[in-house]
């Protein structure tokens, strides 16, 4: 099979969609791996190393896209790359339709099989392709949240871990999933007073039970977000609703009950923001205030740490893209139905249910297109 990886061209994003080692398990395989020149640079993966693998490398774009048959990218295409896509093409990469209409209007008129990592399953009900860069994101989220209590970025000049003497800041993280472990087991190795706020039951018994009560998990009510809102220095939200735009949990009137220079960091961004007043950023100016209160809302945090993230992800996507590769969408797809709940769009035809749900789009179920 001809497979494409074309160079990220989002703001500020580094990361590719594979690595020369993936690369080379493809070439190893029979298949055809084109590599536009530079796309892995910003993670540090030269040209010489993806040659040194058997990948060809094409500097024209127009070529890398148009003699693909499955195309690897990181970040959802834009305006002018979803120009470039063909039917008969695969598209293999992170989506997030539910929040971007334009987007998802535009994959359908393409006529291209568009398969989202973010919804890809597994036996576990787990998200085995978000996984890697939520445990990426929530990381960062902590990071980016300390350094935007600083008062040169805007905040309220509090040091997250406190001092001797001094009360260490305070921070909520809405939703305990992969995001939110990883958001508050960095904001706990930190020093913060640390609050998990979920619905699940269970998940809350986990945390409780792994971190050993280090961190309070609070049942999530409108009570428990609207404490949280008048008492944390910094909230995360890390909502997740699979495929679906993100609930709006803190609402523009709440900001003004939040402490003058504390931050709200979305990284549920992609599906929209589980905040009312957040709105996409980038890493060239990632932050915002309303009403006092910092906003960090970066589309694409893991961006910034490309190597890291380009090998995590690249760990997780191989063993798909080996499948894509050797039968083709149809029978991959067929084969395992964890991997065809990754359809999003085929041919003109929405097939993931909460994408059709947010746009009034006909819904046609992926069962029916591989019969």
């Amino acid at each position: 099979m001809q497979i494409a990886v074309p160079k990220e061209i989002k703001n500020h994003e580094y990361r590719v969609a594979l690595t020369p080692s993936g690369a080379r398990e493809l070439v190893g395989r029979g298949h055809t791996v084109t590599v536009q020149a530079g796309a892995g640079e910003g993670a540090g993966f030269h040209d010489a190393a993806y040659e040194a693998a058997g990948a060809r490398l094409e500097a024209d774009v127009a070529k890398v896209w148009g003699e693909a048959e499955l195309i690897l990218k990181v970040k959802e295409p834009q305006a002018e790359e979803v120009a470039r896509l063909t039917k008969g093409q695969t598209l293999f990469t992170y989506l997030h339709l539910a929040a971007e209409e334009t987007l998802t209007r535009g994959l359908m008129t393409s006529g291209a099989t568009c398969i989202a990592y973010e919804t890809v399953t597994d036996r576990q009900g787990g998200l085995p392709l978000l996984a890697p860069m939520s445990t990426v994101a929530g990381r960062m989220a902590v990071q980016a949240g300390a350094h935007s209590l600083e008062k040169a970025q805007g905040g309220a000049g509090v040091l997250l871990p406190g001092v001797p003497g001094v009360a260490p800041a305070k921070v909520a993280v809405i939703g305990g999933g992969v995001v939110g472990e990883n958001a508050a087991r960095m904001a706990l190795g930190l020093g913060a007073e640390v609050t998990v706020l979920d619905t699940s039951i269970p998940r809350l018994e986990t945390l409780d039970d792994r971190y050993q009560g280090r961190m309070k998990t609070v049942f999530s009510t409108a009570d428990a977000i609207d404490e949280a809102v008048r008492e944390c220095d910094l909230i995360v939200g890390a909502v997740l609703i699979p495929g679906a735009a993100a609930p709006k949990l803190i609402t523009r009137e709440m900001l003004a009950e939040m402490k003058p220079g504390s931050v709200l960091v979305d990284v549920a961004i992609d599906q929209g923001g589980c905040f009312e007043t957040s709105r996409a950023t980038t890493h060239t100016d990632p932050t915002y205030l309303v009403d006092g209160v910092v906003h960090y809302c970066v589309a694409n945090m893991p961006g910034a740490v490309a190597r890291t993230s380009t090998q995590a992800l690249t760990n997780a996507t191989l063993p798909f893209v080996r499948a894509l590769a050797d039968k083709g969408w149809k029978q991959a797809l067929a084969d395992d139905s964890h991997f065809a709940a990754g359809l999003n769009v085929h041919d003109g035809q929405v097939t993931y249910q909460a994408v059709a749900d947010a746009f009034g789009l006909e819904h046609v179920a992926p069962e029916k297109l591989l019969d």
